[in-house]
């Protein structure tokens, strides 16, 4: 039997916003050990929801949010595109002349950015100083043989997919990575809170990713449930010997330095909802930052059937997964340690989850369904 910790809900809510923060503080009194989590809703460009909760985790703390980082990513690439600067159609060897063989030469940016290239990893699997570097595992997989052939199928490319779509952005920006773009076009202009490298200035709020601690009922369920398939157990590195530690990999100090574009962001729950309400929103006075076509375009389903890496159908958008709990129309992506962060712009709505003890089994955790329904809810009823 599992037994709750006491830990306060600390913050603010907008009125008409409450049941968010009881659904909130329902979800942290019924879990087995301090989530160490922050909420953050923004409607309309307007934020709404300031929460968090936990025993070391305040509304200014940063830390790793894993795959929360490939939204940051391809709003990059959304812009480019946006900008004519990017083709979707065009064949990524156009831009990366390097890209080539074992049918690569053939794939589309648009196909690579939804995850059909094939190259989740390769047989010898990274380093964690090499899933580090993106222009490293780039240049190591330009030439690669892929898992599949190329724009056939699509499986999730975890920790690759960014370098991938990042040396594309370098090409086409004259030797600017994807790091760059986002700090320049996105991050300083708002003042996220939301980095693909983190600055030293940053280092003392930074707090690391925690060890999950399972129930015995999570425990049991693990044990019953499938084992990860052979492409799991490749795209997530842990074919390697020894298996990568996915904690390891967000508190690694390169990782957090260097901020690759797939995984290695650090950032709080206020900077994943900003960046989100950047998005579609009007915020301090400048426009969203893209058009409703744009938008639209990269919220379109891009990849019908099974994902051959992670369980589950229908899986991606462009470089954005699918949210079918928040609408058609919405452009977000979860994280390894249970986070979520997302924009609707049906609803006005920018959320952003992050939890620094890694819940299980990994990925987006289960309460994001319950507090989405809520922020949901509430932004209905706000119009």
């Amino acid at each position: 039997m599992s037994v709750s910790v006491d830990v306060s809900v600390n913050g603010t809510v907008a009125t008409g916003w409450e049941s968010v923060r009881e659904e909130f503080a329902a979800f942290v009194a019924a879990e087995a050990h301090s989530p160490e989590a922050q909420l953050v809703v923004h409607h309309h460009g307007r934020p709404v929801v300031d929460l968090w909760a936990g025993e070391d985790t305040d509304g200014d703390t940063l830390s790793g949010v894993y795959s929360i980082t490939k939204g940051a990513a391809h709003l990059v690439v959304a812009l480019l595109v946006q900008d004519g600067v990017l083709e979707l159609d065009r064949p990524v060897s156009a831009y990366w002349p390097e890209f080539t063989g074992y049918g690569k030469e053939r794939l589309t940016v648009r196909q690579l950015v939804s995850h059909q290239a094939g190259l989740i990893n390769r047989p010898e699997g990274f380093t964690l100083d090499e899933l580090a570097d993106d222009a490293v595992v780039a240049a190591k997989l330009a030439a690669a043989k892929p898992y599949w052939e190329p724009g056939t199928a699509y499986g999730y490319h975890a920790f690759v997919i960014a370098a991938l779509t990042g040396e594309v952005v370098r090409r086409v920006t004259g030797g600017r990575s994807i790091q760059d773009v986002y700090e320049e076009r996105i991050r300083a202009p708002y003042g996220l809170d939301l980095y693909l490298g983190l600055p030293a200035e940053r280092e003392g709020r930074w707090k690391p990713i925690l060890e999950a601690l399972p129930t015995p009922e999570q425990l049991a369920a693990m044990a019953a449930g499938p084992a990860p398939s052979p492409l799991m157990t490749v795209a997530f590195n842990w074919h390697t010997d020894p298996p990568m530690d996915l904690i390891a990999f967000a508190n690694h100090p390169e990782v957090k330095a260097l901020g690759p574009a797939s995984a290695g962001g650090v950032g709080s729950a206020r900077g994943v909802a900003g960046m989100y309400a950047a998005m579609i929103s009007e915020v301090d006075g400048r426009a969203p930052l893209l058009k409703p076509d744009t938008a639209a375009e990269f919220a379109k389903p891009h990849t019908p059937g099974e994902d051959l890496v992670a369980p589950g159908p229908d899986h991606f958008a462009l470089g954005f997964e699918r949210l079918p709990d928040v609408g058609p129309r919405a452009l977000g992506h979860s994280g390894a340690a249970g986070g979520q962060g997302f924009a609707d712009p049906a609803t006005g709505v920018a959320y952003g989850y992050t939890r620094r003890r890694f819940g299980f089994p990994g990925g987006p955790a289960p309460e994001n369904e319950r507090l989405t329904a809520a922020v949901l809810k509430a932004a209905r009823a706000a119009g």
